[in-house]
């Protein structure tokens, strides 16, 4: 019997989707201690690599050096949102542990005086039942009122609608990736590392690690040379922990995140845009948040919705010429977006180049600048 985490297609079958929309095209072999487990000590000195997209020619920097790589005249946009600790810890009443991912701790679900009820992602030995009690930090009570979907269940909060994001930072945990290991760790550290210096919306179930590598004095550097640094919102939702399990990447289905672009700063995008300017997305988030509300003649609609845009090679930018980026899983639709803008082959060398370099990868890794 075929489970959830069985392609949908045999090898053979496979060999006739074309290359660019193939999984395994997207695979690459990563030793497991090049995964990074915590930050590097100071935000900007974790190593970039620069890929010329034109060119495919590699270059190694600190991201200390990211001024010398960038031009005046750029638009540098960044991705205000704030993670919120929304991984619980618990156990059953029975004694099993439990955990809990809170998919949309950030969003209003009625008045503020409403119980608070969310979906959540779950991880037991055995599935939980509706009406089951779970309980986190000194004894706190979540009720599981249905399951919603596969390691899906709804559950009610102790708390009202306007206090759970309260609730979460007293008894919630940063929602660290799964490849981190969770045991022995500093949360200080993670609460602040985590975290980009800039996030001011909280939202996010997942840090937009692009952004991790900025100090104050980078920032203020790149806008004393002149680049102009604007700022959006995207609430990183769970989909970015889940696996493409298609071997047609095109049969993949994208969750949908909410966004949000200001008048002042679609009208900034916009004229840049328009005077040859080069937009520079630091994130794969900022990158879908631009190219879903850019129009065909680089026109930026301000406004808030929501983006299910899934970025493969063969994608057409509208708005983006460059991105900066951390290191992406294998087969992930983070790759995927970063080898549409890179070019397959050029980014994949360069990932082969950055193994070979010893580069730290995924969420605590290095970075990459990938433009001309």
């Amino acid at each position: 019997m075929m489970d959830e985490n069985t392609a949908l297609y045999t090898d053979d079958a496979s060999m006739d989707i074309p290359e660019s929309f193939r999984l395994a095209t997207y695979s690459y072999e990563l030793p497991p201690d090049l995964i990074a487990q915590k930050p590097s000590p100071e935000r900007d000195r974790s190593r970039l690599l620069h890929l010329n997209r034109r060119t495919g020619a590699v270059a190694h920097h600190l991201f200390a050096e990211l001024p010398g790589l960038l031009r005046p005249s750029d638009v540098l946009v960044l991705n205000e949102t704030k993670v919120i600790p929304a991984f619980l810890q618990g156990k059953k009443t029975t004694g099993g542990r439990v955990e809990l991912l809170v998919t949309d701790p950030g969003e209003m679900f009625g008045p503020g005086e409403f119980h608070a009820v969310r979906t959540c992602i779950t991880k037991s030995s055995k599935p939980i039942k509706p009406g089951s009690r779970i309980l986190v930090g000194n004894g706190v009570e979540l009720e599981c009122i249905h399951a919603v979907g596969p390691g899906r269940i709804q559950v009610r909060f102790p708390v009202t609608e306007s206090m759970l994001l309260n609730f979460l930072e007293e008894h919630g945990k940063p929602p660290l990736p799964p490849y981190i290991h969770t045991a022995k760790r500093d949360e200080a550290l993670d609460r602040c590392r985590y975290q980009t210096i800039y996030g001011r919306v909280a939202g996010s179930v997942a840090a937009p690690t692009a952004g991790l590598h900025f100090s104050e004095k980078l920032l203020k550097e790149l806008e004393g040379m002149g680049i102009l640094v604007a700022r959006i919102i995207l609430h990183v939702g769970p989909g970015t922990f889940l696996p493409v399990r298609t071997q047609d990447v095109r049969l993949h289905t994208m969750e949908s995140e909410y966004f949000e672009i200001s008048d002042e700063t679609a009208r900034n995008i916009t004229r840049a845009a328009r005077e040859g300017r080069r937009v520079i997305a630091v994130g794969s988030t900022s990158t879908r948040a631009l190219e879903t509300a850019v129009s065909e003649d680089c026109h930026i609609c301000p406004g808030k919705g929501k983006t299910s845009l899934f970025i493969l090679p063969g994608y057409r930018f509208k708005i983006v010429k460059g991105i900066i980026t951390n290191f992406h899983l294998p087969e992930s639709t983070l790759l995927m977006l970063v080898c549409a803008l890179g070019g397959t082959d050029r980014v994949l060398s360069a990932y082969r180049q950055a193994v070979h370099q010893k580069y730290r990868f995924y969420s605590y890794g290095d970075a990459s600048l990938i433009a001309e």
